[in-house]
Order: C-alpha cells, then sequence, then structure tokens
C-alpha cells in the first residue's frame, strides 16, 4: 500500500463521517485563528505606534525631569526641574545639535464660539515647528520669535482641534478661548494620522512664554526637545546632553535629575513592548489549539475502536503495521491542516475587523501563516501518534472477534 493509498483511505474515513470531523477540527479551527488574531493585531499596534513616532519628527532627542529622584519631596528644590539654563547650556556645550526648543504642557478645554474640545497645550519655541514636523501648514504660518518674546496670544492648532472647532472652515484670524483667555488662530497643521496618547492632531501650540506667564504660570520646563545635525551622531550627542545636565542636575547621591531619550530608543522600547504583548497572547491562543488537539486524540482513539474489525481484516489479508500507522496517521494530520487553514482564514478576517475598530494597520504575515499551517500538522502528528501505534499494534485474531 502506497502513501498515495494510505491518504486516500484517510480521506474517506473523513468524508464518510463529516459531521463528526467538523466538530473535531473544530477546536483547532479556533486555536489557529486565535493564534494568527494575536499576531496580526499586535503586529499592527506596533506599526501603529513606530508610525506615530516617525510623524512627531526625526532625529530628536527628548528631555525630561526624572521625578522619581527630583520631586520636590525630595527636598532638592528646583534642581529637579529643567530650565532656560539648561537649553542654554545644551546650547553652547553641544554644537552637533541642530535645533532645541524648552516646552511647556497643559490639558485644557478650548473653546470656539458653541464649539469646544479637550486637548493638550503646548508652549513651545518656533523652532519645534522643524523639530516635530510640523511645518506642513493647511491653512495659515507658524508664530514667531517676536511673538514669543512680546508674549503674544497666537495658537497653531492640530487637525484635530481644527476640525472639531471649525468643521473644515476657514480659521486663520479666528479667537478661541482657553482658560477663558483670548487667542488669535495664526495657522492649523496638515493631517499627521496620529493617534493614542501625544497624538500629534490633538495638539495646540502656542509661545513658550506666552504659556509660561500668562496661562500656565509655570517659572520652569517640562521637557526639552532636540534635533540632531545627523542621525549618525545621535547617541554620541545624546551622551554630550548628558554630560552637560549632569554638571547641575544630580542630587546628593550623585544621581541624575534628569532622563534622555532618543528616537531610537523609544522604538525599541515599542518593539520589546509589542513584541511581549503578541508573544502573550498567542501563549494564551494556543491553548485553544492544545484542547483542539487532544479533542482530534479522543476522536482518532474511538476511531481505531469502532474500526477494530477492519484493521484486523486488512491485517489478515497482509497489510503492514506501517501501513495501519500511516493510514491513522494521514486521518489525523489531513484533519489538522483542514483545520489549521480554516483557521489561518478565518483569524485573518478577524485581524481585519478588529484592526479597523482600533485603527491601526490589519498585518498578517506570511510568517505568521506559514509558522501556523506547519503547527497544525505537529500537532496531528503529535495527537494522531498514539492512536495510530495502538492500532498499528492490533493483532488479527483479536481484532476479527472484536464486537
Amino acid at each position: 500500500m502506497t502513501v498515495g493509498d494510505s491518504l486516500n483511505s484517510a480521506l474517506r474515513a473523513i468524508i464518510a463521517n463529516k459531521l463528526r470531523s467538523i466538530l473535531t477540527m473544530l477546536g483547532v479551527v479556533i486555536g489557529v485563528g486565535s493564534v494568527i488574531a494575536m499576531i496580526g493585531i499586535g503586529e499592527g499596534t506596533k506599526s501603529k505606534a513606530i508610525e506615530n513616532l516617525a510623524v512627531m519628527g526625526s532625529n530628536m532627542i527628548t528631555i525630561v525631569p526624572d521625578w522619581r529622584r527630583g520631586g520636590q519631596s525630595s527636598g532638592i528644590g528646583n534642581a529637579g526641574r529643567l530650565s532656560d539654563d539648561d537649553v542654554r547650556a545644551i546650547k553652547k556645550n553641544v554644537p552637533t545639535v541642530e535645533l532645541i526648543s524648552g516646552a511647556v504642557r497643559s490639558n485644557d478645554r478650548v473653546k470656539f464660539g458653541s464649539q469646544s474640545t479637550q486637548t493638550s497645550i503646548y508652549g513651545v519655541e518656533p523652532q519645534m515647528a522643524v523639530i516635530r514636523n510640523a511645518v506642513k501648514l493647511h491653512q495659515g504660518k507658524w508664530f514667531t520669535a517676536e511673538d514669543n518674546t512680546l508674549l503674544e496670544r497666537k495658537a497653531v492648532l492640530g487637525w484635530m482641534v481644527y476640525d472639531n472647532l471649525f468643521g473644515g472652515e476657514n480659521a486663520i484670524g479666528a479667537t478661541i478661548k482657553i482658560k477663558n483667555q483670548n487667542f488669535e488662530v495664526v495657522g492649523v497643521i496638515s493631517y499627521k494620522g496620529g493617534s493614542g496618547f501625544m497624538n500629534p492632531d490633538d495638539q495646540i501650540y502656542i509661545p513658550l512664554r506666552t504659556a509660561q506667564e500668562r496661562l500656565m504660570g509655570k517659572t520652569y520646563l517640562d521637557m526639552i526637545s532636540v534635533q540632531v545635525k545627523n542621525g549618525d551622531i545621535l547617541v554620541y550627542t545624546q551622551g554630550a546632553i548628558e554630560d552637560t545636565l549632569y554638571a547641575t542636575r544630580k542630587n546628593a547621591a550623585g544621581e541624575a535629575l534628569f532622563r534622555v531619550f532618543n528616537q531610537g530608543e523609544m522604538i525599541e522600547q515599542i518593539e520589546q513592548q509589542t513584541a511581549l504583548l503578541s508573544y502573550l497572547l498567542a501563549g494564551i491562543a494556543s491553548v485553544s489549539l492544545l484542547v483542539g488537539g487532544i479533542g482530534i486524540m479522543n476522536i482518532m482513539l474511538v476511531s481505531v475502536t469502532e474500526r477494530t474489525r477492519e484493521i484486523g481484516l486488512r491485517k489478515a489479508i497482509g497489510a503492514k503495521r506501517h501501513t495501519i500507522m500511516s493510514q491513522f496517521l494521514f486521518e489525523s494530520i489531513v484533519m489538522c491542516l483542514v483545520g489549521g487553514s480554516i483557521g489561518i482564514l478565518l483569524g485573518s478576517l478577524g485581524v481585519k475587523f478588529v484592526a479597523g475598530a482600533m485603527k491601526v494597520p490589519p498585518i498578517v504575515s506570511m510568517q505568521s501563516v506559514i509558522v501556523a499551517f506547519v503547527f497544525s500538522a505537529m500537532v496531528g502528528l503529535f495527537f494522531g501518534l498514539y492512536p495510530a501505534m495502538r492500532a498499528s499494534a492490533l493483532q488479527p485474531i483479536e481484532a476479527l472477534r472484536h464486537e
């Protein structure tokens, strides 16, 4: 009996018990579909997070206070806060810095006429437009350095804020209210396609000094953003900035009171976190696949019992042990592969549906499809091996006596 004969025999047995075969494959379908969906959603989330980071700027370094070591409760006062002096020190000591801007931030409700929206307000210097890759404007222009010096109340809107307040109409020259103060809209940033926390479309930029002295009452900076001249010297520039700030921003134990991130580190962190999340979700989904495999073994054992006389008859007319074994193994593997294929299809549709709801790109990689398909075959082989061995070990005379 050839391999083809064993395969045909396995297919006939599956088709002869359609309903039982379909119910048996259901566990594999759910398991493989869940694995494909979880990995696909994880990959889409990672892609969207990296895309959001990229639209915020290139060759960028961000400096923030380390509140774990420098909070007001630590008794070190303003040493734990960033200030304009830090910006000046970096400009002076780190020549590889192309552009730099301090920033303060708050979250407030902004009103125009009867419309209002909750958004993030950033006080920045005008060069932040280049650092944050926000130079392309839908309407108007950015405020100037002179506006910052004169504490002018001018605002540049992110796309989402503009759309919520003005609904696509002209916004230039209009007056919006932030904390009951009037601000003139001078520009609208083109749509950038961000989402989630720090969505660049859901922000308003106003002059830094205006924000500090007229709106937020802050004498310090919440962060400093830097654009480096070349991406190849990003790490070197980060080190030079850390050396510069460490001279004045450290506690009594010699610990730095600030944290410096470059864009490469942020992307690496996102990739690590999403990879861990994907593995966790895929591991949970794999439990369904394991249960499906146990179901396959159970049904195969029942099949061996039901077909004991058939096995005895085939052995009596000369069928070899390995032929009986391969027949039942093929039956188990084919059921798992068919179930795995259906699971891949349903999982891909699930990725598309969930990704659409989460507004992330649907990603089903060929690698995950191949792994799922091969894993299905392995499940069929592993859980079909014991029933196949049991069938092949039956003695012809005893099998023919079986009722």
